[in-house]
């Protein structure tokens, strides 16, 4: 009962921004990253989804139009385990002439087995963080640009996840983290959740620094019966069967990320980890500020070890 009080808080008051953009792994087409793009469009936000399946993301924006006639939703290609198509989304999204007051980062996969992506970086730590960083990285300007000419404050929300505090020992396999030895897939999860809140909070601090009105959070959705189990059998069945018993809903998983996005009583507060519409503590490896600025550094020099064209 208290988690559904708390979501009803966080469907009032949503009117501040005119366009968003949610980028997922799987396309907002589907989870959590729908329902976000549904109840943002219900409240007058222009919502542009990156999709990694076309198909399914037109499919989304055609059934979101059809309960909402006025809804403006537009779908764009993208997929966040390459860098290539990252900087290509940007390129055409900037080109698009449209402000971006908001910026979602909901990637969606977890526990895969041990893989690379096509710039030779594990997975998980690919999709769910690297994407995300150059994205953030590739639009912050025009966000930037918006937030002055707008006179509105720009907020970049990072989607993570309370499993953010089972990492490895390390926090993050800075040397061995495109290697298979060692590696557990969901500890190689947990370091791409804790990069989520790390990136968060150190972006926070350098828009602070740069005096720009743009906040940066990170936030806990919940558990929620998405295709996010699809890499466990036993579990995903146990998720079908039992799921609607002690699982939220993907309505009740969306209020969160709406709820940093665009409510009032969230003006200003940058660098935070939510949790069920409030503010909640971290693991003490995501408040290790140093780690936040090593992994900044990382990152930065991974991006920049990739070509810088599509």
């Amino acid at each position: 009962m208290q988690v559904k009080t708390r979501v009803a808080i966080c469907k009032v008051h949503m009117f501040q921004f005119s366009v968003v953009f949610v980028a997922t792994a799987a396309g907002a087409s589907s989870g959590i990253g729908t329902e976000t793009a549904r109840v943002l469009a219900l409240r007058g936000v222009h919502v542009v989804m990156g999709v990694r399946n076309m198909a399914t993301g037109r499919e989304v924006k055609e059934a979101i139009i059809k309960e909402i006639p006025t809804a403006k939703v537009d779908a764009m290609e993208l997929n966040l385990s390459s860098m290539a198509s990252v900087r290509k989304f940007a390129e055409e999204f900037k080109s698009s002439g449209l402000p971006l007051n908001l910026l979602i980062n909901n990637a969606g996969i977890m526990a895969t087995p041990f893989l690379l992506s096509e710039d030779s970086i594990e997975l998980q730590f690919a999709t769910n963080h690297m994407g995300h960083f150059l994205l953030t990285n590739e639009l912050l300007e025009m966000m930037k640009k918006t937030a002055l000419l707008s006179k509105k404050e720009g907020r970049i929300v990072n989607v993570s996840s309370r499993r953010h505090k089972f990492s490895y020992p390390e926090g993050i396999r800075f040397d061995k983290i495109n290697e298979q030895s060692g590696y557990n897939r969901l500890s190689a999860y947990g370091q791409s959740k804790l990069a989520n809140v790390l990136h968060a909070k150190e972006l926070a601090k350098r828009l602070k620094e740069d005096g720009v009105e743009i906040t940066a959070n990170s936030v806990h959705p919940g558990a929620v019966a998405t295709n996010l189990f699809r890499n466990f059998g036993l579990a995903n069945g146990l998720v079908s069967l039992f799921g609607k018993f002690v699982i939220k809903t993907m309505e009740q998983g969306a209020a969160t990320t709406c709820y940093v996005a665009l409510h009032p009583q969230v003006k200003g507060k940058s660098g935070l980890y939510f949790a069920d519409c409030n503010v909640v503590e971290v693991s003490e490896q995501a408040n290790d500020t140093n780690l936040a600025k090593k992994l900044w550094d990382f990152s930065l020099s991974l991006v920049s070890k990739r070509p810088n064209t599509p």
